[in-house]
């Protein structure tokens, strides 16, 4: 019974006899057999140009060309067809040596048979196909990395070294790639830590998640800073874990989401101003004038009637400081004629009225050196107004503190309490967190929260130098 229907073969043979035996091998076994011979290497190099086969049956010994040298040109020019080395010669170095050319089978004439010869074929050719395939995936995501419009790259785990670098990444940070696979990976990450923790830091994030997100600040080879969007995951190659990692630089969208942020600020903060004066300039007045009017009254009250109308006036009284102090937190008088200091300490005056705090403010910088604009001004008041009220809402507090100072390159404000706290892993990042956050990423700072249960809570606004101004 046939092993296989169809098959188109290319025997390249000078000694005919052979040539005949491999013939009658090869109908035994197959249904539809296409068989050509060449006898010289010039012969079977035009006839392999000229025609597709399914297999290529090669003997080293031709009277044009022999040994490896025939072996590179057949399997040159038969390009994707397997090669299988027909010899009646038993070298087995010579064999191992001959496989390392790309031959798919390497058979002793006097050994093989028609079951034996058409095993290696069928089995040449499947390979050949799984080859093909593997290659062909291989280039698909050879493609996909090296012609992503996005920066990609693949490093190294345990060294964390360069492995590979696309174009796109080559071209957004300004290294050659010759450059980039001398560097490690956190040579282009921005942060406070050593390279040692660095080191540490980035072991940690690639052995704890197989896929990987984040937003990280990155250096260009011009120094210039961008944000990134990370999105990574880990494979193996030969037991070594390796992660592939895509970069795409968010610093527009950033940039176009802040000027969002201040837009819808300001028009709050107008709002607010709005509103602040109306309740100072308009309501105030009419408090003050209707306190007046009760005024013009004392004398002809009758004596029964001037306890009312002395709560009355007493009541106008209360109306008009609430208004005040309301109208002064919707619309602060700040940063005109007052400094930083003077600010926040009627602030901590305002939310203490029944002196039920601690308080202490601290300004240990210079507020002359290092001059603060308006919008940065008005931005930590409302961070601090904000925090304040988690602070009165939640925190059972006694104490609170608000320190402001400069620090390795950085304007830093802490606000805390000693207060219930909270389990970090536990905390919920509400509104009022997420406003505050909000308000530091507009200057390119970061929120630190340092709290835990029954032991108050701290937070940290922290502002580059380079964004006070």
């Amino acid at each position: 019974m046939s092993e296989l229907v169809n098959l188109k073969v290319l025997v390249i043979e000078d000694n005919y006899g052979d040539y005949l035996l491999i013939k009658d091998y090869l109908e035994e076994k197959v249904e539809n057999l296409s068989i050509t011979n060449a006898n010289r290497f010039e012969q079977a190099y035009s006839i392999i140009k000229e025609n597709v086969f399914d297999v290529i049956l090669l003997d080293l010994t031709l009277p044009d060309k022999s040994g490896e040298n025939l072996i590179e040109q057949i399997v040159d020019v038969a390009n994707i067809t397997p090669v299988i080395i027909l010899t009646g010669f038993t070298n087995i170095q010579f064999s191992v040596r001959a496989l390392s050319f790309n031959i798919s089978d390497y058979l002793v004439k006097d050994d093989i048979n028609s079951s034996s010869l058409i095993k290696s074929i069928l089995y040449s050719i499947e390979r050949k196909k799984s080859t093909l395939l593997l290659e062909e995936s291989e280039k698909r995501y050879s493609n996909l990395f090296e012609l992503s419009p996005q920066p990609m790259w693949i490093f190294n785990v345990n060294t964390l070294k360069f492995f590979q670098v696309n174009q796109a990444a080559v071209d957004q940070y300004g290294y050659s790639k010759d450059e980039f696979l001398e560097m490690k990976l956190f040579n282009i990450v921005i942060d406070d830590l050593s390279e040692e923790e660095k080191f540490i830091k980035s072991k940690e994030i690639s052995f704890n998640e197989k896929i990987f997100k984040g937003r990280f600040k990155h250096r260009k080879k011009s120094g210039e800073i961008i944000d990134v969007d990370i999105y990574s995951n880990l494979y193996y190659i030969n037991e070594t874990v390796y992660e592939s990692v895509i970069a795409i630089d968010v610093t527009e969208k950033i940039k176009l989401e802040h000027r969002i942020t201040r837009a819808i600020i300001k028009t709050q903060e107008d709002e607010r101003y709005e509103i602040g004066a109306e309740l100072h300039d308009n309501v105030c007045q009419i408090l003050a004038s209707s306190k007046l009017s009760l005024d013009m009254l004392q004398e002809g009250v009758s004596e029964s009637s001037v306890i009312w109308l002395n709560k009355s006036q007493h009541f106008i009284n209360l109306a008009l400081e609430e208004i005040r102090n309301l109208s002064h937190r919707l619309a602060p008088s700040t940063f005109g004629n007052s400094n930083l200091e003077d600010t926040f300490s009627e602030l901590l005056l305002n939310i203490n009225f029944e002196n039920q705090y601690i308080t202490n403010l601290s300004i240990e910088f210079d507020e002359v050196n290092y001059k603060l604009s308006k919008d940065l001004q008005l931005n930590l008041y409302r961070i601090a107004q904000e925090q304040l009220r988690n602070i009165i809402r939640h925190s059972k507090a006694t104490t609170i503190k608000i320190k402001i100072y400069v620090e390795k390159g950085f304007l830093k404000m802490e606000i805390s309490d000693n207060g219930i706290g909270f389990e970090e892993s536990k905390m919920k990042k509400g509104i009022g967190l997420a406003n505050i956050k909000r308000r530091i990423e507009l200057f390119n700072g970061e929120m630190q929260v340092i709290s835990a249960l029954n032991k108050g809570f701290n937070l940290i606004a922290i502002i580059p130098l380079d964004q006070i101004s």
